[in-house]
């Protein structure tokens, strides 16, 4: 009796662990893919950064990015990557600023979808620069 009691409580926490091992792979793929990510949505910021107004106002309204420069060591991650990047005119001033959207999409390896954006602003005379109004009474 005392075998077989021992046997069940043996059984149960290895049944345990193999769950909570699955858990933390899981969460660990959802970590590597977020920091993925991440860097490709900054890497993709910072190109976009280098480019002058001429070419940025030239850019499609939205489309495909390819990831098959980027990852140039593993082709398997520019396959689980997808890279979009939308540009469109602001409202207040459509002349001098466009607002850029990249989004990241992915899915971990129990198939679940993800998804990850950065949005920008870039004025007629670069990314970093401001437009300021003055404020009425």
């Amino acid at each position: 009796m005392e075998v077989t009691l021992a046997t069940a409580i043996l059984a149960a926490a290895i049944t345990t662990s193999i769950g909570v091992i699955q858990w933390g792979l899981r969460h660990l793929d959802l970590a590597r893919g977020n920091t993925l990510a991440a860097q490709i949505l900054q890497s993709e910021i910072e190109r976009l950064r280098m480019m002058g107004w001429s070419s940025i106002i030239a850019l499609p309204a939205e489309t495909a990015v390819p990831l098959s420069n980027a990852f140039t060591s593993d082709s398997t991650l520019a396959e689980r990557f997808t890279l979009t990047r939308a540009v469109a005119p602001d409202a207040a001033r459509p002349d001098d600023i466009r607002v850029i959207t990249v989004t990241v999409q992915w899915s971990t390896t129990d198939g679940k979808p993800h998804t990850r954006s950065f949005r920008a602003t870039y004025a007629r005379e670069g990314i970093y620069d401001y437009f300021y109004t003055l404020a009425r009474s």
